[in-house]
């Protein structure tokens, strides 16, 4: 008997607010979110009261039952919230929600995500203060206390380990600027990057560039998630759902950064769980929306998924092979979190559906599988195959 989700479950619903930079929201995260919701419900072809359940991830602070009420939902039925891993659980909340609608707990469920960090202050900002207890013990009397500098040395570690150049890290942030050039939605819309202005650009921790890191923005956006055989009734043509897995890898994330596997995406036990569940390889997928929090986390996500060898990332990774429309892989086709918008990642999927459905604004030609991969170098990560 088959216990996977594979092919039993799409996304029909897509839906998103405008991006804007940190603190210009002119609305609430929570309006905000209930316009993703309300706008996802819309694409779907669905009625509002046709949603009864609600996932999401990252400690998000809009309760389904407050949701439920502002938006007239007359009944939850399934509610989850992904533990840890900051944008880790991106791809584990739509996860989350495709064993909701398998298991029958609910017929339609909206996973989502809303981030106005104007109004609740930066997402992963260094907060040690004099005294620090747990985790931060072990590295903030060092200064060690932001994400950047904690991605940053084991990123350095894999460059090292597989002498990768700067080039590598370069090559992803320029494709996904180049990408956003496409995008109307995208926050650095009309702002192209140039190799020499990514070089000039300031450091923030070695290797990391000011390109090489993930936006602040505001904003929401939703996807909406139901059985396979409801979904051939409503509007878009279905996007299935192939393979979802989320998890981590012995001793990842270990506060004193002695992870026996240091310089790794964490992505080494999922990836093969998700090709197996999928029943593809590697050499399918046509389209990849992978999170970047910062660049060397795509880098190791790409080798960690079978898309290329480690020795040979940084060739990969260069000479326009990650851009549209000629790329090898073109890689995050809106712009990502580095220049669409930081929605913790949930707008990669968003991007996937766009693909799948043929309507990207950077189209990748007969795309028909999509690799989407979250939060790398955190822990848990999560990860989704979808296909049209």
């Amino acid at each position: 008997m088959d216990y996977s989700i594979k092919d039993k479950v799409a996304i029909v619903g897509i839906g998103e607010t405008r991006y804007y930079k940190a603190g210009q929201a002119p609305i609430s995260e929570f309006q905000l979110a209930l316009e993703a919701i309300q706008k996802a419900v819309a694409d779907a072809g669905l009625h509002i009261e046709d949603i009864d359940g609600f996932a999401s991830y990252s400690d998000d602070r809009n309760d389904p039952t407050r949701l439920a009420g502002a938006l007239g939902i007359p009944q939850i039925q399934f509610s989850n919230m992904h533990w840890g891993g900051g944008g880790g659980g991106m791809a584990g909340a739509v996860g989350n929600a495709a064993a909701a609608v398998v298991a029958g707990y609910a017929k339609h469920v909206v996973a989502f995500r809303a981030l106005a960090q104007g109004q609740f202050g930066r997402f992963g900002q260094g907060h040690a203060g004099a005294r620090v207890r747990g985790a931060a013990a072990y590295t903030a009397p060092y200064g060690l206390m932001s994400p950047a500098q904690m991605f940053a040395m084991r990123t350095q570690r894999f460059m090292h380990e597989h002498k990768i150049s700067q080039e590598a890290l370069c090559g992803i942030s320029l494709a996904s600027y180049k990408h956003a050039q496409q995008n109307l939605r995208a926050v650095m819309y009309g702002r192209p990057l140039t190799r020499e202005a990514y070089y000039n650009a300031r450091w923030i921790v070695e290797p990391f560039r000011l390109f090489d890191c993930c936006q602040e923005n505001d904003g929401a956006a939703a996807v909406i998630l139901t059985r396979a055989d409801r979904a051939r009734d409503l509007r878009h043509t279905p996007v299935y759902l192939m393979a979802a897995a989320q998890g981590t890898g012995y001793r990842q994330w270990v506060p004193a950064h002695n992870d026996p596997d240091y310089a790794t995406s964490n992505f080494k036990t999922l990836a093969p769980r998700l090709y197996e569940m999928a029943g593809i390889s590697p050499t399918d997928i046509d389209v990849a929306q992978v999170y970047e929090n910062f660049t060397g986390g795509v880098l190791m996500s790409l080798v960690e998924h079978g898309l290329c060898d480690a020795d040979e990332a940084e060739a990969f990774c260069t000479n326009g092979n990650l851009e549209w429309p000629n790329g090898k892989l073109p890689l995050n086709t809106s712009g990502g979190n580095l220049a669409e918008a930081y929605m913790h990642g949930l707008e990669l999927v968003l991007e996937g559906v766009r693909q799948l459905r043929g309507d990207s604004t950077c189209q990748v030609k007969d795309a028909r599988v999509c690799l989407v991969a979250a939060g790398p170098m955190v822990s848990p990560v999560s990860n989704l195959l979808l296909r049209n």
